[in-house]
C-alpha cells in the first residue's frame, strides 16, 4: 500500500480534535478497504512516533505528533511541504516533518522579524 500523506495529515487532525485525546482502530476480517487504509496509516504514524498505542485498539498523539500538527496546520505550509517533497521525487516522513518545520520557521521569521534558528 502506498503512503498517503494527505490521509496522514487528516488523521493527525482527527486525533487532535478528539475530546478524549484517544482514537480507536479496530481490526476485523471483513473491514472495508477504507478502514484497512486508515489502520495502516495509523500504524505508519505510530512507526514515526507521532502517535502511540495505549491499549489494544486505542492510540493517542505524542508530543512529537502535536508538534507536527502545529507545523502542518497552515494549508500554505502543508502545500509547500508537499511541493518540496515532489520536487525531489519524494521524501521520508521524517524529512517531510523537517521541511514543514523549516517552512513554519520561515513563516514566523517573515511575520515576526526574528529568526528561530
Amino acid at each position: 500500500m502506498k503512503r498517503n500523506d494527505d490521509l496522514l495529515r487528516d488523521l493527525l487532525f482527527e486525533f487532535e480534535a478528539d475530546a478524549g485525546g484517544l482514537l480507536r482502530f479496530r481490526k476485523s476480517l471483513s473491514m472495508p478497504q477504507e478502514q484497512i487504509e486508515r489502520n495502516y496509516h495509523v500504524s505508519l504514524l505510530s512507526d514515526a512516533g507521532f502517535v502511540t498505542q495505549v491499549s489494544e485498539t486505542g492510540f493517542r498523539l505524542t508530543n512529537t505528533g502535536h508538534d507536527y500538527v502545529e507545523a502542518i496546520r497552515s494549508d500554505t505550509v502543508w502545500q509547500k511541504t508537499k511541493d518540496g517533497a515532489a520536487q525531489v521525487g519524494g521524501m521520508t516522513l521524517g524529512m517531510m516533518r523537517d521541511l514543514a518545520f523549516a517552512y513554519l520557521k520561515q513563516e514566523a521569521k517573515e511575520k515576526l522579524g526574528i529568526s528561530l534558528e
